[in-house]
């Protein structure tokens, strides 16, 4: 994506929302909005700003943040100090993207982010998808990759990875040929590849109509 995801922060405290902003315009790809304090402000900014995501508070002084879900056309993040398990299903059945309990680091927000842009880019556009990359797509938001010591990679991953460090997009046909391995190999070296965030998919569409997917090291 060449322009960064702009991001709406409702929050009636002050202090916490600017402490988030600043937490959010900390990882690359994403700028901040000014936060809002109340529904009735969420919803005008949401109009006039058109954000990409909102991370949004359970309690604001003019109605429930999960009653407000309903009428914001966007992805939402819940950040809230709210823990009851009917509130959390009230999140996700209202089409949270995530439920963040209160107080959290700037990197477990960061973590959801950098989830919620692997996401947008799977998803990206109006093109057509197969159901390979929803599941992947579902499973990046859901599943964000834990912070801590890069593991290490096997001769094959490492080998698969280097096919890809030249630039461009590749298909996994051209990677098995290159790292030495069958294509369903080099398939599922990609896709667990791709799910970790360290390799981009697309979908290239030739004359017979049928997507090929090609893979690339984000730039």
């Amino acid at each position: 994506m060449s322009e960064d995801l702009r991001v709406l922060i409702v929050d009636d405290d002050f202090h916490v929302a600017k402490l988030h902003a600043g937490y959010v315009d900390a990882v690359p790809g994403f700028t901040a909005l000014r936060p809002v304090g109340t529904a009735e402000a969420a919803l005008r900014a949401v109009r006039t700003q058109h954000p990409d995501l909102v991370l949004l508070d359970v309690y604001l002084p003019d109605a429930l943040g999960l009653d407000l879900m309903r009428s914001l056309d966007v992805d939402v993040l819940v950040l809230t100090a709210a823990a009851e398990a009917s509130a959390v299903r009230r999140a996700l059945r209202r089409g949270a993207v995530g439920y963040l309990l209160k107080p959290f680091g700037a990197e477990e927000l960061a973590q959801r982010l950098r989830a919620y842009a692997r996401y947008r880019r799977m998803l990206a556009g109006d093109r057509t998808v197969d159901q390979d990359t929803i599941e992947r797509a579902v499973r990046t938001l859901r599943l964000p990759q834990a912070a801590g010591p890069s593991r290490t990679r096997s001769a094959t991953e490492t080998a698969v990875l280097q096919a890809l460090a030249a630039g461009g997009q590749h298909s996994a046909a051209a990677v098995a040929e290159q790292v030495g391995v069958s294509r369903a190999t080099a398939q599922r070296y990609l896709s667990a590849l791709v799910d970790e965030g360290v390799v981009e998919m697309h979908l290239r569409y030739g004359s017979t109509g049928r997507p090929e997917h090609r893979y690339g090291v984000p730039g």
